[in-house]
C-alpha cells in the first residue's frame, strides 16, 4: 500500500506541469490568459483547479491516502512552478521547446540531491548498462560529474586508453575537444564515448600542478577483463580485479580454481585499488566465495523495501589460507563492501590506503520514454553496522605513495558537493586516503601476507657502496 500510494503521489506531482505543456486546451487557455497580460494568475488558477481534481481522484482510487495526499502532495510549490514553467514559455527571449524545457526540470530534481543520482536519457541509459556487462565504445575511465559540470576522475580502467595516457585517480576533465564543461549537462561525458579509433582531446587539471594539459585518447571497444591472476611466488597468489560486472564473480571463481589447480594456496593478495565498483552483486558472491559464515553487507534506506541483507553461506574457496586485501583512495562502492565484508569477518587483513567512501546505493528507475533516473534509494553498511558514506573503509596497515609525496587534496566522497553526510567521522583532509600507484605496496601487502602464512621474508641485499 505504501509503495503503490508513493508512485500514486509522484504521478499527482508531476501530472500539472505535464498537462500546461502538452495537452492541447490547456495550452490555448493558458495562451488567451497571455493575451490578457495574466499569464501568471491563469495558470495558478488552472493549477489550483487540477489540484483538487487529482486529490479528489487519489482519494477515490485510495481511501487511506485523504490525509496523507493532503501532506505530501506539494500544492503550492507546483503552482508556483506551473507560473515559472508559463512565464519562461510565453517571456523567454527565444522560443523554447515544451520537452527541453521539461526535461531541464525534471534533471533539476535529481541535480541538488546528492552527487550519484542524475537523469539519464535513453543513450546515457543504454551505455550504463553496457558497462555492467563489460562492453562499450570510449576511453575507459569511471567518472564523477561535479555540480560545475566539470568530470572528476574515480579511476581509470585498467589498460585502457585513459590509463595507457597517464589520467590518474582525483584528476578533473574541464573540457572536451575544446569545449569548456558548464553546469547543467545531463551528461557531460557523452563526447567521451564515440566511434573506436577516432580521437578525442580532453584537458586535464591536477593537484600540484599550476596549469591545464591536455591529453589526447583514442576511443576503442573496451571490453574490460574485470578478474586478472597469478603467482607471485609458490603458493602465494594475486587476483586483481578493477571492476564489478556482470561476469565478475565467475571469472573470479575460475582464476582462483587455476591458481589452486596444483596445490592449496598458502595465501592469496586480493588487489581492490583504483576499482570504482560495479554491481553490488558481484561482490557479495565473491565475499560469500571467502567466508564461511557472517554478514556480508545490508542497506538501509527510507523506504523498507529498499532494504536488504546478505549473509555468507558455507564453503571458503580459499580453504582458510591468509588473505590480504590491497585498497587505496580510488576502491569504492562495491569493492568496498568486499573489503569490508572481509574485514569485519576477521577474514583478511587490509592492507593500503583509507577507501573512496561512496556507502551509497543507485537504483536505475526506467520510464516511460526509454530514459531513467539513477537514484539513491539506501546506504550499505558492513557487518560491524559500519556506514561506510563518506568514511571509506580504514585499513589495517597505512600505506604512502612513494616518495613520501601525499596529494595536496584528498581523492574522497566526502569532498564531492552535495555528498550524503557521514554518520561518524567523515574523510577530511589528511584523515582521507592516497592513491598507491605502481609495484611497491603490492610488495608491501606480499609482505604482510608471508607474515600471515608464517613465511619468512628473504631481506633484500644491500647494495655495494662504489669505492
Amino acid at each position: 500500500m505504501r509503495a503503490r500510494l508513493l508512485s500514486l503521489l509522484i504521478a499527482t506531482a508531476l501530472h500539472a506541469p505535464l498537462v500546461a505543456a502538452q495537452d492541447a486546451p490547456a495550452q490555448a487557455t493558458v495562451q488567451d490568459a497571455a493575451a490578457q497580460d495574466a499569464p501568471a494568475q491563469a495558470a495558478a488558477r488552472d493549477a489550483t483547479e487540477q489540484d483538487a481534481a487529482q486529490a479528489a481522484a487519489l482519494a477515490s482510487d485510495d481511501p487511506d491516502a485523504v490525509e496523507a495526499g493532503a501532506a505530501k502532495v506539494p500544492l503550492d510549490e507546483i503552482r508556483r512552478y506551473v507560473t515559472v514553467f508559463n512565464a519562461i514559455r510565453q517571456a523567454y527571449v527565444d522560443p523554447v521547446n515544451d520537452r527541453e524545457l521539461m526535461a531541464s526540470a525534471v534533471r533539476g530534481l535529481l541535480f541538488d540531491l546528492d552527487p550519484h543520482s542524475a537523469y539519464l536519457e535513453k543513450a546515457d541509459a543504454e551505455q550504463f548498462d553496457e558497462q555492467t556487462r563489460g562492453s562499450y565504445d570510449g576511453v575507459g575511465v569511471e567518472l564523477q560529474q561535479l555540480p560545475d559540470g566539470t568530470l572528476r576522475v574515480i579511476a581509470p580502467l585498467d589498460d585502457s586508453p585513459a590509463a595507457r595516457a597517464g589520467l590518474r585517480s582525483g584528476d578533473r576533465i574541464v573540457a572536451i575537444d575544446g569545449r569548456m564543461l558548464k553546469t547543467g549537462e545531463s551528461d557531460a561525458s557523452a563526447p567521451l564515448r564515440g566511434k573506436a579509433g577516432s580521437k578525442v582531446v580532453v584537458r586535464v587539471l591536477r593537484e600540484g600542478l599550476r596549469e591545464p594539459f591536455d591529453v589526447t585518447l583514442v576511443r576503442e571497444t573496451i571490453r574490460t577483463t574485470s578478474v586478472r591472476s597469478r603467482l607471485l611466488e609458490p603458493g602465494l597468489g594475486y587476483l586483481r580485479i578493477s571492476s564489478f560486472q556482470a561476469s565478475t564473480a565467475a571469472d573470479f571463481n575460475r582464476q582462483l580454481d587455476a591458481l589452486q589447480q596444483d596445490a592449496p594456496l598458502r595465501g592469496l593478495l586480493l588487489d581492490l585499488r583504483s576499482n570504482p565498483g560495479g554491481l553490488l552483486i558481484g561482490a557479495v558472491q565473491i565475499a560469500d566465495e571467502l567466508l564461511e559464515s557472517g554478514g556480508i553487507v545490508s542497506t538501509r534506506g527510507r523506504e523498507t523495501i529498499g532494504d536488504s541483507r546478505f549473509d555468507a553461506t558455507p564453503g571458503d574457496r580459499l580453504r582458510g589460507a591468509p588473505l590480504v586485501v590491497l585498497v587505496d583512495a580510488g576502491s569504492a562502492s562495491a569493492a568496498e563492501v568486499l573489503a569490508g565484508a572481509l574485514h569485519d569477518n576477521k577474514r583478511a587483513r587490509v592492507v593500503g590506503s583509507r577507501t573512496f567512501g561512496k556507502g551509497s546505493v543507485q537504483t536505475l528507475l526506467p520510464l516511460d520514454n526509454g530514459d531513467s533516473i539513477k537514484l539513491t534509494t539506501a546506504r550499505y553498511y558492513t557487518p560491524s553496522g559500519h556506514s561506510i558514506q563518506a568514511r571509506g573503509i580504514e585499513p589495517d596497515v597505512v600505506l604512502h605513495p612513494e616518495g613520501g609525496q601525499r596529494r595536496p587534496a584528498p581523492v574522497s566522497e566526502a569532498v564531492l558537493p552535495g555528498h550524503l553526510a557521514a554518520e561518524t567521522g567523515a574523510m577530511e583532509g589528511d584523515n582521507a586516503g592516497e592513491v598507491l600507484p605502481g609495484a611497491k605496496p603490492i610488495e608491501a601487502a606480499l609482505a604482510e601476507l608471508k607474515r600471515m602464512a608464517g613465511i619468512a621474508t628473504t631481506p633484500k641485499p644491500k647494495p655495494t657502496p662504489t669505492p
